[in-house]
């Protein structure tokens, strides 16, 4: 399996991990961290050296009760990230955000994945990723980052976030965006409690068609917390269990903070897949 981004195809016939990169001063467990474009060029630069098979910039937090961030704000956070960024790594570089605009400028300055909270929703989102040739994540969030958490509810959480991203996926499809640029996350923490989200990630192999690969983020989130009692920055051993699991309930991208930690994990529970599916 293979994920195209414009002129190169991200190899996914082995599970990989996605660095989280975030040029933010809000976000959950690491805002302020990296929101010097030197620091987070050092930072995408270490975790593609621990094993990031690409690297995912986002200036907006989406975390819940997230304020928005106008674009000229979130270009001026992430453009220079990505421009330098790019010359200094050889992975994909991924742009974390929901905005057209935003979109445009990243890929224009180096990216060639859109991870889409909104699953080109916003009017102009779908045309940007067609005309570009970028690939792109489709994710499943009830309501929007400063409500999704008020009161999530679902007839059945599994089959509404398999509805909802077939719809995304063929969306996609009819404005010119082929499967092979397509991959998919359920959302994990994005307007679900806890059973919803234990529910999703026990069903990750049923949430798309075989070919569509199923991208997982799950570092850190209050669900890791809400089972282990930790708060943000010590939810590791939680986050890369949980990394694990998704692996081998078939999910193709691992979206993480901790990058080597996860890289770990991903190659044990890719082993052990390897084997329990007969292939050695």
């Amino acid at each position: 399996m293979k994920l195209a981004c414009r002129d190169s195809l991200l190899d996914l016939s082995e599970p990989r991990v996605m660095g989280v990169l975030n040029v933010t001063p809000d976000s959950f467990s690491d805002g302020g961290l990296y929101s010097e474009v030197a620091a987070a060029v050092e930072r995408g630069v270490t975790m593609a050296g621990e094993g990031a098979a690409i690297i995912d910039v986002g200036g907006e937090s989406t975390r819940p009760g997230a304020i928005d961030v106008d674009f000229h704000e979130e270009l001026a956070r992430v453009v220079p990230v990505i421009e330098q960024l790019a010359n200094r790594i050889a992975i994909p570089i991924s742009i974390d955000t929901s905005k057209p605009e935003v979109m445009r400028a990243a890929i224009a300055a180096g990216a060639s994945l859109v991870n889409d909270v909104r699953a080109l929703r916003d009017a102009g989102a779908l045309r940007v990723v067609a005309d570009t040739g970028a690939g792109v994540c489709l994710m499943h969030m009830q309501a929007e980052p400063r409500t999704m958490q008020v009161a999530p509810a679902y007839d059945d959480v599994v089959a509404d976030v398999r509805r909802f991203l077939a719809a995304r996926i063929d969306a996609c499809k009819a404005a010119g965006i082929g499967p092979q640029r397509i991959c998919v996350d359920p959302g994990i923490g994005f307007g679900k409690r806890l059973e919803h989200n234990l529910a999703l990630l026990a069903a990750l192999d049923r949430l798309a068609e075989p070919a569509i690969p199923v991208l997982v983020g799950i570092s850190r989130k209050s669900l890791v917390g809400i089972i282990t009692d930790r708060p943000p920055g010590k939810r590791l051993a939680g986050s890369v269990a949980f990394a694990a699991l998704a692996v081998m309930r078939g999910a193709a991208i691992i979206r993480a903070h901790d990058v080597a930690e996860t890289v770990d994990a991903v190659k044990v529970a890719s082993a052990l897949r390897r084997v329990a599916s007969g292939g050695g």
